[in-house]
């Protein structure tokens, strides 16, 4: 938060920084930060003079700052003080203020130490209340005594809906009782010498056998104990009573030997994915999900490559010309129990993995491997985006490549798509064995295209190389095409024009009378 003093002098920032729950290594890095900055240092203590909160901070501080130690005059309720306990400390906490003040009105900005999170039961907040609507301020968060006491028990607060309370042990028996019989999961603070009352109002409703005992946690003085075992006369301040979530973790199921004896987990399964062109900002949420929890990748060896490395996960590559066989093994991976993810370039449904997984998983002894197919941006779709909108009206997508299908069908397919008058996406123009097919298309297009009709090279769209230039029909050079290329032919409409130092290509999605 932070609020403007309204006076127009140079004034100094207060700052009330959590320090966490006693480890000095779970104070946060912008903690550290503004401790080594502050000008004064204010922290609170009792009349012994040690602060919890001084010793944190230490090995941050600058050794050159002023500190303004707040000692409080009482530590109990008893006192001769005239209002009582809270007269005397309501009086403390407005000469403290008033003290602070005198460094933010000479431009000095003060930071008030907080063990664990200001705000969360802290004495900070008492100067925040007196000056924060005086000047500028700031509140550093910190993980509290609460996180921290699940954290090392190794217990969940809350889990799905159940309600978690937090409670001051310093409240009434009969009232901690009733509140704790309502709530699924609570913490009870300020233990101390209210321990026994504590401990009084869980055994009265029944849950003294739920309750957990931590004292100092994450600190080389940390003591967790059932509740019920613990010594009242040994509770320090710094200690509160847990209740856990009561949801019960998972069961494991029991393994299951396969065939061979081997033990299998439950729950294997073939995720086809596709990866995009390139890089993880191209990948959806769901695929990177996918990447992630699966136990084994299969692909070919430049497409693996593009997924970060994982010791976890075992991963099988091969070329590019064993797509059965990759499928193959992927099925009877799963069918062994793990979890698979088999990466495929752009979307594993145009001319990918997607294709052959599916046939070979339609033998039926794969019928009880569970196959899912995860779509990816397509080259030609990101292509068809780095240029403009070439694509914007009816298209069709085609291979040049003939390793799977004769060169006439392809010549059909182009010499029909022309004829169409529709825009293309040409997948694998060539490569280092096969040159002839670009000019060969290019000469068919030509026989029912305009010369002058856009084509688009784009070239590793997406990598630190990416090269996107247009030509004319006429103009397109083989020798400026391979495998690492995708083509665009536009349609009769499609229009290319300048913007700036630009070039933009689209496709009208109105197609002329």
């Amino acid at each position: 938060m932070s609020n403007q003093a309204s006076s127009e002098r140079p004034v100094g920032r207060l700052r009330g920084v959590g320090l966490g729950p006693g480890d000095p290594e779970l104070m946060t890095v912008k903690a550290a930060r503004i401790l080594g900055e502050a000008d004064v240092i204010a922290y609170h203590s009792a009349r012994h003079g040690r602060s919890v909160a001084y010793a944190l901070a230490s090995g941050y501080l600058s050794g050159e700052q002023v500190e303004e130690p707040l000692i409080y005059p009482v530590t109990t309720e008893t006192t001769d003080h005239p209002g009582g306990y809270q007269g005397a400390i309501d009086e403390f906490y407005a000469e403290s203020a008033e003290r602070l003040a005198k460094h933010l009105d000479a431009g000095r900005d003060v930071v008030v130490l907080a063990e664990g999170d200001p705000l969360f039961y802290g004495s900070y907040m008492h100067m925040h209340k007196r000056l924060a609507h005086r000047y500028p301020t700031e509140v550093v968060p910190a993980v509290t005594s609460v996180s921290a006491a699940s954290a090392m028990l190794g217990r969940p607060l809350v889990e799905r809906d159940e309600t978690l309370t937090m409670l001051p042990g310093t409240l009434p028996q009969e009232e901690l009782a009733r509140r704790l019989a309502q709530t699924d999961s609570a913490a009870v603070l300020k233990l101390g010498r209210t321990f026994g009352h504590v401990r009084d109002a869980l055994e009265s409703v029944g849950r003294l056998d739920e309750a957990w005992y931590v004292e100092r946690a994450t600190t080389d003085r940390e003591r967790i104990q059932p509740l019920g075992d613990v010594d009242p006369s040994t509770v320090p301040y710094f200690s509160l009573a847990l209740l856990p979530s009561k949801v019960s973790l998972p069961t494991p199921e029991p393994a299951a030997e396969d065939g061979a004896g081997h033990i299998a987990v439950r729950g294997g399964e073939v995720v086809v994915v596709g990866l995009g062109p390139a890089g993880r900002p191209w990948q959806t949420p769901e695929v990177q999900d996918a990447l992630a929890t699966a136990d084994e990748l299969v692909g070919y060896g430049p497409y693996l490559d593009r997924v970060p490395h994982n010791p976890r996960q075992v991963r099988h590559a091969s070329d590019n010309q064993v797509e059965s066989q990759r499928a193959e093994h992927a099925l009877q991976l799963a069918r062994a129990g793990s979890r698979v993810a088999v990466v495929s370039s752009g979307d594993p449904g145009v001319f990918g993995m997607a294709t052959a997984v599916l046939e070979i998983a339609s033998d039926p002894q794969y019928a009880d491997v569970p196959v899912r197919v995860l779509p990816g941006l397509s080259a030609a779709h990101a292509a068809a985006s780095r240029a403009g909108a070439p694509l914007g009206h009816d298209y069709c997508v085609l291979s040049l490549s003939d390793r799977l299908k004769p060169w006439e069908a392809i010549a059909q397919r182009l010499t029909a798509a022309a004829a169409a008058d529709l825009a293309i996406a040409v997948y694998n123009p060539a490569s280092r064995s096969r040159r002839w097919q670009v000019e060969a298309a290019r000469d068919l297009l030509l026989e029912h295209r305009s010369p002058d009709t856009p084509v688009i090279i784009a070239r590793d769209v997406g990598r630190p190389d990416e090269r996107i230039s247009t030509a004319r029909l006429a103009d397109l050079d083989p020798e400026q095409v391979d495998m690492r290329c995708l083509l665009i032919i536009g349609s009769s409409t499609t229009r290319v024009v300048q913007r700036g130092e630009d070039t933009a290509v689209y496709t009208p999605r109105r197609y002329p009378e």
